[in-house]
C-alpha cells in the first residue's frame, strides 16, 4: 500500500494564532511533527497542507514538503484531500496526522498504517481512557466499538453509560476508549465524503467524524497506548515543553 502522511496546518488559529511556527525548544511545532512524521516506516511521502505562505516557506525552508490549500476549508480532511490532489501522484490511503502534535511518536502512525489493506474505508486511532478526568471530560470525544473493532459511534458524553453502578465504580466495570485524532482514509472514500453535507449527529456533538458514520462509511479503531498530547493554547505549550523537554 502506498501512503500519503498529510499534516494540516492553518496559521490563524482561533485560540493560538501562529501556532504551527512557535518555538518549541528551537525548532517549530510544525517542524517537530514533520520530522517524528517522516520517522514512520510506513508513509511512502509525507507533505504539510497549509493555507499561508509563511507556514509554506518555513517548511520548505527546513527541507520539509508542503503544498498551498485554500483558505476556505471548514476541516483537516478536506484540506488533505486538496493536497493529495495536487500532490499528482498515486496514493491508496492518506493519514490525517495533527499539525499540532509537536512530539507524536512514529509508532502510532504505523500502527493505524498496518490495517489499511484496501478493504478498510477509514481507520483511526482509540485508547483505553484510566483517568475519571478524562472519562467525564466533555471535551475528550468517547468511542464505542463493536467487535469487528469498528466505530458505533463517538460522542463527548461518557458512552456507554453504566445504569445501577455508582460512576466511581465505572473504570473498574467497563473498557472505555478515548478517540486520539489521527484519520486514515481510503483514497476513494475521501473524494466522497469531502462532498458529503454537514449532517445532523456532527452538528448535535460538534465532531466531523460523526458525518462518516451517518453516511454509512465504516470507521476501523486502532487501540494505541500511546496518549495524545495536542497543543490548542499556549498553557497546553507549557505543559508539554514541560513533559517532553525539561
Amino acid at each position: 500500500m502506498q501512503i500519503l502522511g498529510i499534516i494540516p496546518a492553518r496559521y490563524a488559529s482561533t485560540r493560538f494564532p501562529a501556532k504551527a511556527l512557535v518555538d518549541i525548544g528551537g525548532k517549530s511545532m510544525i517542524q517537530r511533527v514533520y520530522e517524528q512524521s517522516v520517522q514512520a516506516s510506513q508513509l511512502a511521502k509525507v507533505i504539510v497542507a497549509t493555507d499561508d505562505e509563511r507556514i509554506l516557506e518555513h517548511v520548505l525552508g527546513f527541507g520539509g514538503e508542503a503544498v498551498m490549500t485554500s483558505t476556505a476549508h471548514q476541516s483537516g480532511t478536506d484540506r488533505c484531500y486538496e493536497a493529495l490532489v495536487k500532490t499528482e501522484m498515486s496514493f491508496d490511503y492518506v493519514i490525517n496526522i495533527q499539525g499540532d502534535e509537536p512530539f507524536i511518536s512514529p509508532e502510532p502512525i504505523d500502527h493505524l498504517a498496518a490495517v489499511l489493506d484496501g478493504a478498510t474505508e477509514l481507520a483511526t486511532l482509540v485508547k483505553v481512557i484510566d483517568s475519571e478526568d478524562i472519562l467525564f471530560n466533555v471535551n475528550v470525544p468517547k468511542a464505542i466499538l463493536n467487535k469487528r473493532n469498528e466505530v458505533m459511534y463517538f460522542s463527548r458524553q461518557t458512552i456507554p453509560h453504566l445504569r445501577n453502578i455508582d460512576e466511581k465504580e465505572w473504570l473498574k466495570s467497563h473498557t472505555f476508549y478515548k478517540h486520539i485524532g489521527i484519520y486514515a482514509y481510503r483514497v476513494d472514500v475521501l473524494a466522497r465524503i469531502t462532498e458529503l453535507p454537514v449532517s445532523s449527529l456532527e452538528k448535535a456533538e460538534a465532531l466531523e467524524q460523526l458525518r462518516w458514520l451517518e453516511n454509512g462509511y465504516a470507521i476501523r479503531a486502532v487501540v494505541t497506548s500511546d496518549d495524545s498530547h495536542g497543543v490548542d493554547t499556549p498553557a497546553d505549550l507549557d505543559r508539554v515543553t514541560r513533559k517532553f523537554l525539561s
